[in-house]
């Protein structure tokens, strides 16, 4: 009855595909979902701006092909950060998110991931921190509004390198639709062991970006190819009872000469075993709660 849904990102599949023709190949090769990339050039900056005709266009290409876009990356943020020291930035910043989250709320998008910089391009110090807190906060509200849930990733700079730091900003900004959405990846690149960070973010995470990397290098590895305990990690979901989205995040112009759509359905297989294992786990952990413990 229960399913643990697998979405893939965009950059997995060829850009020059149309929007209904790269739905279609995500469901050919097993997904449920696709995430939009939303980064910090002006091609996918300027979606935000897509007429209502445009996202209806889009929405009728999720009903021909029943796959759905339920995540959006958003980093955009890189370019435009919120914690800038210019305030024009910022505004930016500020803008690019409410945009995001309108956008979400149109299409039918859950969760617009918030990169966990408070800068990239400036130096980081006790003023961007400021910022970016009150610029998420403000961006939390504007969510609330939309009935979308933002996800703050764990990135490859100091400032969110571990869900530690990620919850610190969670419990500073205290709303109920900013939750964490961690890549473990990233926490393997920068040194940190996936089980134990997701251990300390349990009931906090709403989906897990899925990747291989390699000490410093947060893209282009492919699976079992770099430190990732994939199987230890996912044995930890179960353990700390997360049953949420999963993103398979890969990028088909790394890998030359292999077919992106083959590339991206042994992906999924490789990701079907470990959430079958999880599955078995979760379901054995729910069957030992009574139903006097759950009322």
């Amino acid at each position: 009855m229960f399913k643990m849904p697998v979405g893939l990102y965009e950059k997995a599949l060829p850009a020059a595909l149309s929007w209904e023709e790269r739905l279609a190949a995500a469901g050919q090769a097993g997904y449920d979902f696709v995430e939009i990339s939303i980064d910090e050039s002006d091609e996918r900056l300027s979606r935000l701006d897509w007429s209502a005709s445009e996202k209806a266009k889009l929405r009728q290409s999720i009903a021909n092909t029943g796959v759905k876009i339920m995540t959006m990356c958003l980093s955009g943020h890189r370019k435009y950060p919120l914690g800038s020291h210019n305030p024009e930035t910022r505004q930016q910043g500020l803008e690019i998110l409410y945009k995001a989250i309108e956008f979400a709320g149109d299409i039918g998008l859950r969760v617009v991931q918030v990169m966990g910089y408070d800068v990239f391009y400036e130096t980081s110090d006790d003023e961007t921190n400021a910022n970016f807190i009150e610029g998420l906060y403000r961006g939390a509200q504007f969510a609330s509004q939309a009935g979308v849930m933002l996800g703050l990733e764990n990135l490859d700079t100091p400032y969110v390198e571990n869900l530690s730091k990620g919850l610190k900003i969670i419990e500073a900004i205290n709303s109920p639709w900013l939750k964490l959405y961690p890549d473990m990846g990233n926490l393997a690149a920068a040194g940190y062991h996936p089980p134990d960070e997701l251990r300390l973010a349990k009931d906090q995470i709403l989906g897990i970006h899925i990747k291989d990397a390699m000490p410093k290098v947060i893209r282009g590895i492919p699976f079992e190819e770099g430190i990732v305990p994939f199987k230890e990690t996912f044995q930890t979901l179960a353990e700390i009872g997360f049953w949420g989205l999963l993103g398979v995040e890969i990028w088909g112009d790394r890998h030359a000469g292999e077919n992106p759509i083959a590339a991206a359905a042994s992906a999924r297989q490789f990701v079907d075993e470990l959430v079958a294992a999880e599955t078995w786990a979760f379901e054995r952990s729910f069957e030992r709660v009574s139903l006097s413990q759950m009322v």
